[in-house]
Formats: structure tokens, C-alpha cells, sequence
């Protein structure tokens, strides 16, 4: 497919397409950043994909604890979902199994939007009775009796209908090496994008997937076209030179988010550059039938 080529580079002429989803973001502290992160670690454990694990969620960042509502270190997280039911089911479960688990937590909303999840208001019930109810403002906090002390959580947390999910770049390489690095050198500048995660393990995934299975039991199945060992057997997307294919996903609160993280890892893959990284760079979309937000590489391309 035709493109640019930046720094050795091959930036196919694609573009990655991407649909609505619901989105929230809360905030969790703990007694140091060990705790605050194994919280944040253990909740949104699971959680790479919609088709088989309901919801997408990540960390997004570290937050300084002269950054927090109660002066802890802090990270904030990030949960996608395709229904607003989902939504609350997840974080209901999330929360309760994972942060209020967690020794010395704390949980705060951390997103302002129209629409509410409730969060401290379910999860009150575990007090048995002896939960107390807290006004700062115009926030309103449930303290829950645990054995450490006390769980503090809002009782409520806003979340998007205007989150976006399934942006992507597919990163191919000569070798697995030289692959893998580019991925994660994108990776890590895409952290650094507020507002968006990538909720695959270390934010890569080997297994992409199309639409569609030859079994009807399955709703997405290998992207054979991205498959190197498959050249020769199917219709490939892949050229010569190209042995290794790397993907990174990327969800986000808003559009820009999502535009933004993209545009990151493109500039860190090319900055690599092609000899000690990736040869090419694609995208992977339906042809504009799957979703409205279509991010054009050559736009995003340094």
C-alpha cells in the first residue's frame, strides 16, 4: 500500500478505525506508591479487550501526592466499556474486589462529565451499618469500617459517552528483536499522552484479530493477513522484508486523546528508525463500516 517514508520508515496510506465507547476515571491512593499502584495493578487486571473481557482499563498516570484529595501518592485509572450497564458492573465489581481490597485505599472520581456511575453508594452496603456518610462541598464520600481502619470512596464518579476505542498502529519488523523494540519505545511515549491507555499487557499485543471467524462460535479470529508464517496461504498484507508484527491498541477519553497517543508512537517509531527498529507501519480498519473516528497515519506522521 502506498505511503511515506520517514527516517527509512514505510508509513502506510491507512488509517486506523475506531468506534464509541463509555469511559471513566478514577483515582486511587494508598500509603505509599507500592499500595497506590498494586491497587490500580490488581483493578484493572483482566481487562485488554471487550470480546472477551467486558471492559478495556489501564493506568493512565502517577499522580504526586500534592496532587491528591488526601495528600497520597495516587494513580489514575481509566475503564472502557461499550454500554453504560457494563460500565457500572465493572467498576461496582472492580472496585469493591480490588481496591477496597487493597490494604490502605482510598478511591476518588476523577473525571467530570454529565453522566454518573455509582460508586461508594454501592459499596457503603459492606459496612454492614456502620458506614458514615460525608460531605466536602460539593463531594460526598462514604468512610467503610475495613480491618486496616478505613475505606474512603466517592460515592459517585462521572464517565463519557464521548470515549473512543480501537484506535491502532500495527508495527512490522524484519526480525522479532527489532520489532518488539519499536513497539515498546512507542509505548512508552504514548504513556506519556493524558487521557489514553493501551490495555494490553505492557500495552502490545502479538494475537490481532479481524471481524469474523469460520466458526460460528467466534465473533473475531486471527488477522491472518498480518501473519508472517501464513504468507503463501492467504491473501497477505505483508511484504517481503516483513517477518514480525506487533500491535498497539489505544482507548481514550476523547478523540484527541486517542489522535494524540497515535501520533506519539509514530514519532517514537521513526525516531528508532528503521535499522534498529520497525520497517513499516499500518493500520488496521473494516473500510469505514465498523466505525465513525478514522485516524489517517500520514496525518499523524511526523
Amino acid at each position: 500500500m502506498p505511503g511515506i517514508t520517514r527516517n527509512g520508515v514505510r508509513i502506510d496510506d491507512s488509517f486506523a478505525e475506531a468506534f464509541p465507547m463509555r469511559g471513566t476515571a478514577l483515582l486511587i491512593t494508598g500509603p505509599n506508591r507500592k499500595w497506590a499502584r498494586q491497587a490500580a495493578v490488581t483493578m484493572t487486571g483482566f481487562a485488554t479487550s471487550v470480546i472477551g473481557c467486558g471492559v478495556e482499563a489501564g493506568i493512565d498516570v502517577e499522580v504526586d501526592p500534592r496532587d491528591t484529595p488526601d495528600g497520597r501518592p495516587g494513580v489514575r485509572v481509566l475503564v472502557f466499556a461499550m454500554s453504560s450497564t457494563e460500565l457500572q458492573n465493572q467498576i461496582t465489581n472492580r472496585v469493591g474486589q480490588c481496591v477496597l481490597t487493597s490494604p490502605g485505599s482510598a478511591c476518588f472520581a476523577d473525571l467530570k462529565a454529565p453522566d454518573e456511575l455509582k460508586v461508594g453508594d454501592l459499596l457503603r452496603y459492606f459496612g454492614d451499618g456502620w458506614q458514615i456518610s460525608k460531605k466536602f462541598g460539593d463531594r460526598h464520600f462514604w468512610r467503610i469500617p475495613v480491618m486496616d481502619g478505613e475505606f474512603l470512596c466517592e460515592a459517585t464518579t462521572s464517565f463519557t459517552k464521548g470515549a473512543v476505542g480501537g484506535g491502532n498502529l500495527l508495527i512490522c519488523g524484519a526480525d522479532y528483536e527489532s520489532t518488539l523494540r519499536a513497539a515498546e519505545a512507542a509505548k512508552e511515549a504514548m504513556d506519556k499522552v493524558k487521557g489514553a491507555i493501551m490495555p494490553f499487557p505492557g500495552g502490545i499485543v502479538r494475537s490481532g484479530s479481524k471481524v469474523g471467524s469460520r466458526y460460528k462460535v467466534l465473533h473475531a479470529s486471527t488477522n491472518d493477513a498480518f501473519c508472517p508464517t501464513l504468507r503463501g496461504q492467504v491473501a497477505t498484507s505483508l511484504d517481503d522484508d516483513l517477518n514480525c508484527v506487533l500491535e498497539i491498541v489505544i482507548d481514550g477519553l476523547t478523540e484527541a486523546a486517542v489522535a494524540d497517543a497515535m501520533r506519539a508512537g509514530l514519532a517514537a517509531i521513526v525516531k528508532l528508525g528503521a535499522k534498529r527498529g520497525a520497517r513499516r507501519v499500518s493500520a488496521g480498519n473494516y473500510g469505514g463500516k465498523l466505525g465513525p473516528f478514522h485516524f489517517h497515519l500520514k496525518e499523524l506522521a511526523p
